[in-house]
């Protein structure tokens, strides 16, 4: 008979992980279990993920606000500094934004409207077409904006953005300056020396900064990008993906991370003679309906993976098939003529109705972030199994 279930996502409960563990021993350990406990065979080509958290974690990749504080002051002079572009978010941006003001006299805020990058909203499409704003030319003061907008709070969190990022600021004794624009020009005529602190989209910020005149331009990649006083960091994406871990430090996105994938693998063939693929995930790409939030603030979905998560896939669209080529048929002859389509399919089915060619770990790393959660589900492992099956598989 056929296997009727097609792809599994399972959390795996792991220990809670602290700095100094042996993530790939933890790792190898929990699912191994889980498999014995729960009577799941593992088979080739499963998947097995973890929380680019709890590796960050092992590593013990943190770092305080006084080594943030530090690095600025070195790399942008510690006077006026324009901080542009960054998320709204207390738990991404606001740690990082405490250390960038106790290495600087006076922050320039500069922030993207009515969204961040993210989705994260200050006001509505709506509320600007209501009083004629235009957000690709119209640069805010704080005036002005309040003016217009008043004091609109975030629709989950319920905070004032403006005002939170603002008090971060003075309460590390610098002045505060706060505009609205979208344009990274727009903070020149208020400071030469700017910290870009976009995410997706830095590599145009900082050339139209150089382009524009700007005596120095840092990215927020650039700051942690090696260590200060022993402190963690990330030589390829220095404080993004980085997370709050008390008021006064961060957790950092984990580096030097192929190795662990590798060894895992190597562990788990070693142990069930199966050959599973295996991954180190961060945010996914879910898009709240309601608070129009992209939920990816992690420079990359996966910043490790296995050789076979190379590529995207290479599905034929089902219903269309159905519907078009097939639409004649019922039943078996349905199914028969279908599963003879797929098992002639060549490699990349281009010309053919097919799935978007996405990555597969932006992918599979959207499906482990929306099954692990981030709060107290204590699952921070997946195993993903069925991914790479299709109708045909028995």
């Amino acid at each position: 008979m056929s296997r009727l279930f097609g792809t599994v996502s399972r959390g795996v409960r792991a220990p809670i992980i602290k700095s100094g563990d042996d993530i790939v021993q933890v790792v190898t350990d929990a699912v191994l279990e889980a498999s014995k406990v729960e009577g799941v065979s593992f088979r080739d080509r499963d998947v097995v993920a973890m929380t680019e958290a709890i590796v960050a974690r092992a590593q013990g990749n943190y770092a305080s606000t006084d080594d943030i504080a530090k690095d600025v002051k070195a790399k942008l002079g510690g006077d006026t500094i324009g901080v542009i572009f960054p998320i709204l978010s207390r738990n991404r941006f606001s740690v990082c934004l405490k250390g960038i003001a106790k290495g600087a006299k006076k922050i320039v805020l500069m922030l993207s409207y009515p969204s961040d990058e993210v989705g994260n909203h200050l006001i509505s499409m709506d509320a600007l077409d209501e009083k004629g704003v235009n957000p690709y030319t119209d640069v805010l003061t704080e005036k002005e904006y309040r003016y217009y907008f008043g004091h609109e709070k975030h629709t989950f969190t319920g905070v004032d953005y403006v005002e939170y990022y603002r008090n971060l600021i003075e309460a590390e004794g610098a002045e505060c300056e706060i505009i609205f624009a979208n344009n990274a020009k727009a903070v020149l005529p208020y400071a030469k020396k700017v910290l870009c602190c976009d995410i997706h989209t830095r590599a145009r910020t900082k050339r139209l900064l150089i382009n524009g005149g700007a005596d120095v331009v840092v990215g927020l990649d650039e700051i942690l990008n090696a260590p200060v006083d022993g402190s963690g960091y990330n030589e390829n994406y220095g404080l993004l993906g980085s997370n709050k871990s008390t008021e006064d430090s961060v957790k950092l996105f984990p580096r030097d991370c192929q190795k662990y994938v590798n060894a895992i693998q190597a562990n788990i063939f070693n142990a069930t003679g199966k050959k599973v693929e295996v991954m180190i995930y961060g945010d996914g790409a879910f898009k709240d309906p309601i608070g129009k939030i992209w939920e990816l603030a992690d420079p990359v979905v996966s910043p490790a993976y296995t050789k076979g998560l190379e590529g995207t896939p290479n599905e034929l669209k089902l219903k269309y098939l159905a519907d078009n080529d097939f639409k004649d048929l019922q039943g078996d002859a349905l199914k028969e003529a279908i599963k003879n389509e797929i098992a002639k399919k060549d490699s990349t089915v281009v010309g053919q109705m097919g799935t978007t060619p996405r990555r597969l770990t932006d992918l599979i790393g959207s499906l482990c972030d929306l099954t692990s959660g981030s709060g107290d589900k204590g699952t921070p492992i997946i195993w993903i199994q069925g991914y790479f099956d299709n109708y045909t598989t028995e």
